[in-house]
């Protein structure tokens, strides 16, 4: 059969609960988004290191959420996945849909009125 183990899905390790892992991914996107927003803005950021410190960001986020949920901080990134390997995986993509949606909109919302970024 064909073998899951590297299909990068995601589903919450043992010892997580919905709710951890509800926040946990909340938390890890509003940080990825705001980072984003700060370093691309016209007024804060800087166009030269801009894709260097998203990137760093998105590994160091990586590095700590691996074995936490798998990072999604992505819906897309996750739906795939969980519908080719099932089980847990896919029980729990509703996880990984909403709260980057989530994490993204809050972000949005303190990068603009609280962080003077004006897209």
């Amino acid at each position: 059969g064909m073998s899951t183990a590297s299909l990068g899905e995601n589903a919450l390790a043992n010892g997580v609960t919905v709710f951890g892992g509800f926040l946990f991914e909340v938390i890890a996107t509003f940080l990825f988004v705001v980072v984003i927003m700060t370093v691309t803005s016209e007024s804060k950021g800087n166009g030269a290191i801009a894709g260097l410190v998203i990137g760093l960001s998105l590994m160091a986020m990586i590095l700590v959420g691996l074995n936490i949920t798998g990072l999604s901080v992505n819906p897309a990134r996750s739906l795939a996945p969980a519908v080719l390997v099932g089980g847990a995986a896919l029980q729990q993509v509703w996880i990984f849909i909403l709260a980057p949606i989530v994490g993204g909109v809050l972000a949005a919302l303190v990068a603009k009125n609280f962080l003077g970024t004006e897209e």
